[in-house]
């Protein structure tokens, strides 16, 4: 039965998630970057300035900061560390290349995202903000576009429910703990109608629901609070032991180099034709990459309409950091980790093996503390990736119902499809977050299209006004 769930559920993710949607999507990135002068690389030293600067008397429910932190909890997950093993090796080293490019270009899409989330946000009476694609598309593009706002709404709160949000970090969490733990599955247990699994399994499923439950409990401001502490400090120890890992390795850096730039034209040079064509290096790099940084998917705008700023423009410049954090350093650390090691060519591994396997063999420190690292690095990641996605789908649900009280009962659905996410199949878990990352990014990406003349505008303006002003000085 599961395997014939699992070749249903990649047909129709071949269908959905082929060439066509990354054509759209790279082309967004592309049609952005040009309009806007290759604004992601003239004005990121700016944008990182501002990263870590709040703006002073802006209107929104959390500081510009912890509304990043939240969108980095919810794109620096799995897709950093499980993500990246598998498009390698399914797609060669060649698929890092693809995904770095693709990040380059989603960093105008991301900051065209965060621009329009802040200009078309609502504030009520009691300060509660509501913004994001939903919003840019009603109230940029026209009434008569509501029904593809609520489309992207819908697609939104499945991705958070059944994709990105729960099952595939709660899989990546409960095969990281029980590959540290019982990696031989010795402490086994049978629960009727799942079949046979580790207590590990059953146990970090159970803690991990409780420890969702009591944030998710407490909103944005919550959320936003765990993640400004978690996400930096988790991001900056991963960085540092892969740091390490390459200073240790540093003499195999210029043939891991190579070998990205020559898969990434012509796999066939360095897989010997086991990995496929340029075609698949491609998609798979795009494809994690996308699952990575969420350029396009249009769920990081929700957190930026919640940001304390009164200038779309700057956090849309604050926002794009979260591509070049996620994506263009932590990604890329993680892949040349795994090509200088040779992790990928290892047979039999599969996911976070593959990047345990890195470490394991390029840090110079005992085996099991190498994975007990990754581990927690891992958990922590996939953790406050899980809290942002339940902020995201949260507000998509407010949005296609007009009330707030249908989602406290949506919490308890959150936190119940994170308990079950661990007794899910490898491979369902990454094709259904495929699948409704794809549908997700439809709608956007339309809206991206339509109203990409007001982003050019508004940037124009902004610029021209504070050319020698305080506001671009800062």
């Amino acid at each position: 039965m599961l395997s014939q769930m699992d070749e249903i559920l990649v047909a129709i993710n071949e269908f959905i998630t082929g060439v066509p949607l990354m054509v759209l999507i790279l082309a967004g990135g592309l049609y952005l970057t040009f309009r806007l002068g290759f604004l992601q690389l003239r004005r990121l030293p700016l944008a990182l300035k501002w990263m870590v600067k709040n703006e002073e008397g802006g209107t929104g429910e959390v500081t510009s900061f912890a509304a990043l932190c939240t969108a980095l909890s919810a794109t620096i997950g799995t897709g950093n560390i499980v993500g990246v093993a598998t498009a390698i090796c399914l797609g060669g080293p060649g698929a890092l290349f693809w995904m770095v490019t693709a990040a380059l270009f989603g960093m105008a899409t991301k900051y065209a995202e965060g621009l329009l989330a802040v200009k078309y946000r609502t504030v009520d009476e009691d300060g509660h903000v509501l913004g994001g694609p939903f919003y840019y598309i009603e109230m940029g593009m026209g009434k008569k576009w509501r029904p593809l706002a609520k489309v992207f709404a819908f697609f939104g709160a499945c991705v958070g429910l059944f994709g990105i949000g729960t099952f595939s970090q709660v899989n990546g969490i409960s095969s990281a703990v029980q590959g540290f733990f019982d990696p031989d599955q010795v402490y086994m247990v049978n629960i009727p109608g799942l079949g046979e699994y580790s207590w590990t399994v059953v146990i970090s499923s159970i803690l991990l629901a409780i420890c969702v439950a009591l944030v998710v409990i407490g909103g944005i401001r919550r959320i936003a609070s765990v993640s400004q502490v978690v996400v930096p400090l988790m991001a900056v120890t991963y960085i540092l032991f892969c740091v390490v890992l390459m200073v240790c390795n540093i003499k195999e850096i210029p043939a891991a180099v190579g070998e990205i730039l020559r898969g990434a034209f012509n796999p066939s040079a360095v897989t010997g034709g086991v990995v496929g064509s340029m075609i698949v290096a491609v998609q798979k790099g795009v494809a994690r990459g996308i699952f990575s940084n969420e350029a396009g998917l249009g769920s990081a705008p929700i957190a930026a309409a919640a940001a304390q700023t009164k200038e779309p423009v700057r956090q849309g410049l604050v926002s794009m950091t979260g591509t070049f954090i996620d994506t263009i350093i932590i990604c890329s650390m993680t892949g040349i980790s795994i090509v200088l090691t040779g992790a990928w060519r290892v047979e039999g591994l599969e996911g976070v093996q593959v990047t345990t396997y890195a470490f394991q063999n390029g840090l110079p420190i005992p085996a099991q503390a190498a994975s007990f690292i990754l581990m927690l690095c891992l958990v922590f990641f996939a953790f406050t990736t899980i809290l942002g996605w339940d902020y995201y789908s949260e507000r998509c649900l407010e949005y296609l119902s007009g009330s707030r009280k249908v989602v406290k009962v949506y919490r308890w659905l959150y936190i119940a499809a994170v308990f079950i996410g661990p007794y899910m199949t490898v491979a369902a878990v990454w094709t259904i977050a495929d699948i409704f990352n794809s549908l997700m990014a439809i709608p956007n990406m339309i809206a991206l299209f339509a109203l990409g003349g007001v982003v050019v505008k508004e940037t124009r303006e902004f610029f021209l006004k504070n050319r020698s002003g305080s506001n671009v000085a800062q």
